[in-house]
């Protein structure tokens, strides 16, 4: 018996419009694709002074003001409008017969959605993608936190919330990945209350995509590429010196590093290491790049790289951008992160490697110089993406989440 569309308003931090795949696609094109009615409350992209109502996918968007400057005073700013918004958006659990509330990434707020669905006796669930309270503390332990009390109180502050009240007396709550949830677990969250929910793709949208290379393009030129943030917490660096060992076997190679830091400085201390090593004119620092020339740059790749720097906080999530090599038929070079290890393990689309420079670099040299073993590589990496992490084959997972719920 089919089930009857459901209601939802989703609360999150991200901003309008929405442009992370498990809010856009997942929510705003799979869940709505099938019928369910979603209205949401975002943040303003744009700088503005006032919050607004619009229309997106079927549904009412509130849009909150925000505050774009990067001050300590300009970005409390933001928070305090984003708080504001946030408390004046409860309402709408009062005046909608929502089935359910669906509350990602928020704190201080995800307590107030929580009273009120309790009030209101709604179905109240809670995602979290990242863990945000511990990577705050991880940042004072290794030195990088810009403000460094600030980071303390925000870390203690999302623990306490997040784990003695929001996961407590959330209905049901998402996760990550696998590893998260174990995590968790441990700060005491019952392991059945939790659904791991992994970054997927837009099948439509990959299947479009020309997975052969462009040869007029590319010359002959063996292209490494990584598709990510260069944020200093990442230690892109490491890709750095793991690329000066491949132009020791393979000279003629380049490394395409497709993103932006967090600051400028991000990238100078990138150009400082290839410039030390006399490789910076093998490099090519692309910046932040719309999807489409990012996802042709990755299309022209012989081999894809996705390093995650082995602590507890990268530990527990789950990389697009592997899956999104993957769609493109792309083999790939992964350190043995729980997620990716799983993901290689099982789809054969890949090498996957201890955190190591030389033995990355002779991973990426392998698979440049037996170009049939890395073509077949990247078949069967884009036939266990195709069958496993579309987000429709993941909308049927938090969809039926959901009915389970409300039973």
């Amino acid at each position: 018996m089919k089930q009857k569309p459901l209601k939802i308003l989703f609360v999150a931090r991200d901003q309008f419009p929405p442009f992370r795949v498990d809010v856009a696609v997942l929510f705003g094109k799979e869940m709505a694709g099938r019928g369910h009615e979603i209205d949401w409350v975002l943040q303003s992209q744009a700088d503005c002074n006032k919050g607004r109502q619009t229309r997106w996918q079927g549904g009412d968007v509130w849009v909150g003001p925000t505050d774009n400057g990067t001050s300590f005073l300009h970005r409390l700013h933001k928070h305090l409008l984003g708080f504001l918004h946030n408390l004046a958006c409860t309402r709408l659990l009062f005046r909608k017969p929502y089935d359910i509330i669906q509350v990602k990434d928020r704190f201080l707020t995800a307590v107030l959605y929580l009273a009120a669905a309790r009030i209101c006796n709604r179905k109240y669930f809670y995602w979290l993608s990242y863990p945000f309270a511990e990577a705050s503390l991880y940042e004072i332990r290794i030195k990088a936190a810009r403000y460094p009390i600030v980071y303390l109180i925000r870390g203690m502050l999302y623990r306490f919330l997040l784990y003695k009240i929001i996961m407590v007396y959330a209905d049901h709550v998402f996760v990550q990945s696998e590893q998260m949830k174990k995590d968790i677990q441990a700060c005491g969250i019952a392991g059945e209350k939790m659904t791991a929910v992994p970054m997927g793709f837009e099948a439509d949208r990959f299947q479009a995509e020309p997975v052969e290379r462009d040869t007029a393009e590319v010359d002959g030129e063996p292209r490494i590429i990584y598709l990510g943030t260069l944020m200093k917490l990442r230690r892109i660096d490491f890709l750095v010196r793991v690329f000066s060992m491949v132009l020791k076997d393979i000279p003629n190679a380049k490394l395409y590093l497709i993103g932006a830091g967090e600051t400028d400085e991000d990238i100078r201390i990138l150009k400082r290491e290839a410039r030390r090593l006399g490789i910076l004119d093998a490099i090519v620092f692309t910046g932040f790049l719309e999807r489409q020339k990012a996802m042709e740059i990755v299309r022209n790749a012989d081999v894809c790289l996705s390093p995650f720097y082995p602590t507890p906080i990268l530990n527990s999530t789950s990389p697009t951008k592997l899956i999104e090599y993957m769609a493109l038929g792309k083999s790939v070079v992964a350190n043995d992160h729980p997620e990716q290890k799983r993901v290689i393990t099982e789809s054969g689309g890949g090498l996957c490697v201890p955190y190591e420079e030389s033995q990355f670099a002779n991973a990426v040299v392998y698979l440049l110089k037996h170009p049939e073993i890395n073509a077949i590589m990247g078949q069967r990496g884009r036939r266990w993406v195709f069958r496993n992490r579309t987000y429709g084959i993941i909308a049927d997972s938090v969809e039926q989440t959901y009915y389970q719920n409300l039973k």
